[in-house]
């Protein structure tokens, strides 16, 4: 694993946190953003009573985060096969939403003329459309994919009022999803914020 990939596993880490359980989450009790689903799929009873609890979940070290999200969400998943200039964003995406990162790149491919499965796996057919998109104009594609990240979480918000305070804060400025996903737009493609107010104007 290059230097490079565990720094940007060392950001997501620094983006994400520590110990959160929210009941407005689908995730449930989360660390350093790894959730309680995930260490539950992977067996991480950390505290040894034979179950993965809120507290397994709470005693979740950083370098121990840091590995899941190198062998879980970037090894696994293999977005080492993607262009360089899209994969820190789709592994954050990767951590932050499971396989629809990948659906959000294929469906990005499909609008530019590239007929791949939407299936969220990255193989060879996604690989090589997405190295030609790079090389078509490599900014603009990093940019199309960080806009089609935040059109997903407005969508999660148009259709979950409980969702809406992760992309909005409560004095009505941008949320933590959609300052994320702008982490990774040229600053040209941010929402100004008469922008952003009149996107969720309709969540009241």
């Amino acid at each position: 694993m290059s230097r490079h990939v565990r720094h940007l596993a060392e950001e997501i880490v620094g983006r994400q946190g520590g110990y959160v359980n929210d009941p407005d989450d689908p995730g449930g009790a989360t660390n350093y953003g790894v959730t309680i689903h995930t260490m539950r799929r992977l067996g991480l009873d950390l505290n040894g009573d034979g179950s993965v609890t809120p507290s397994d979940v709470r005693a979740l070290k950083r370098d121990q985060a840091i590995d899941i999200y190198l062998h879980h969400y970037f090894t696994t998943p293999r977005i080492a096969l993607l262009p360089d200039v899209i994969q820190a964003s789709v592994f954050d995406m990767y951590v932050n939403a499971g396989s629809n990162a990948v659906r959000i790149l294929q469906r990005l491919l499909n609008d530019m003329g590239f007929q791949i499965a939407v299936d969220g796996a990255i193989g060879p057919m996604t690989a090589d459309a997405a190295h030609a998109a790079a090389a078509r104009a490599p900014e603009a594609f990093a940019d199309a994919y960080g806009i089609a990240r935040r059109n997903y979480y407005f969508r999660i918000g148009d259709r979950r009022p409980a969702s809406r305070k992760f992309a909005r804060t409560r004095a009505g400025g941008k949320g933590g999803w959609i300052k994320r996903s702008e982490e990774f737009i040229s600053p040209k493609h941010h929402l100004s914020k008469a922008q952003f107010q009149a996107r969720v104007a309709a969540w009241g």
